[in-house]
């Protein structure tokens, strides 16, 4: 089970498409948030994909949830672009959230700065900014094992 999670991308749809035409294998697609017209370019150009998005701070005409959950391959996931969380000035109450939800792994955003750390258990994952400095992760759930990555365009 391939993953591609991205956040930020503030209307970058070149930056969305290059991500998305580099991980054709990728089984889910998550945005954590803050995308424009591009979010829905980019899902109506690859249909065939299994897209998890949530709303960001930035996106004010949409009809997004704050925050999604799933479960692929026994690993559950909490979406959330961070905002609500105050994640710009810690991770605590996002830990708290994703505790109480009993995720896994908690995807988000709004700090445009990558970060993935295990906490009690619970992995935060962020890819930092596909919009400003092209950055988006990757999740790979083999045999049990979740592996991460952050990645860069060039």
């Amino acid at each position: 089970m391939k993953i591609i999670v991205v956040s930020d991308t503030h209307g970058s749809y070149r930056n969305f498409k290059k991500v998305m035409e580099l991980n054709r294998n990728a089984d889910i697609i998550v945005h954590c948030g803050d995308s424009r017209d591009e979010l829905d370019d980019i899902k109506f150009e690859f249909r065939d994909k299994k897209f998890v998005t949530v709303k960001g701070n930035c996106d004010f005409m949409t009809m997004l949830p704050l925050s999604e959950e799933f479960t692929a391959d026994g690993v559950k996931f909490f979406v959330t672009h961070g905002h609500m969380y105050n994640v710009k000035y810690g991770l605590l109450d996002l830990f708290m959230a994703a505790k109480e939800k009993q995720a896994d792994i908690a995807l988000f955003g709004h700090t445009h700065i990558p970060h993935d750390e295990v906490v009690d258990g619970i992995r935060l994952f962020n890819p930092g900014s596909l919009g400003y400095d092209k950055s988006f992760g990757v999740i790979e759930i083999k045999d049990g094992q979740v592996l991460t990555n952050i990645a860069h365009l060039k």
